[in-house]
């Protein structure tokens, strides 16, 4: 389980395992840019880079999901995205939480 709020409706955090991360860090192919820069002429959604966007943050949703089952978690608390242009055209994703086990209330 994994919610954007810092509680779970329906259960009790019975543990705090704290924080866990998914972190990529990726790069646009030369193909992709220019792919993307003729969208750019027609104008509305740059589907290559939307489709780059969606791939990218998934991988680092399940590298975090990956931390907090190492961890023993169960579910995942205040969960966030975050980007940073390392350098023009390479570009982090990270994807953190805290990772928490919960019970039924």
């Amino acid at each position: 389980m994994t919610s954007t709020s810092f509680t779970v409706a329906g259960f009790r955090i019975t543990k705090n395992l704290g924080v866990v991360r998914g972190i990529v860090v990726r790069s646009r192919s030369i193909l992709g840019t220019f792919g993307a820069s003729l969208q750019t002429i027609v104008g509305g959604n740059i589907t290559i880079f939307t489709e780059l966007c969606e791939k990218t943050r998934n991988e680092a949703f399940e590298l975090m999901l990956a931390h907090a089952r190492e961890l023993g978690a169960n579910a995942l608390v205040g969960v966030r995205y975050d980007a940073t242009e390392v350098m023009q055209g390479v570009t982090e994703v990270l994807c953190y939480g805290t990772a928490v086990v919960v019970v039924p209330e």
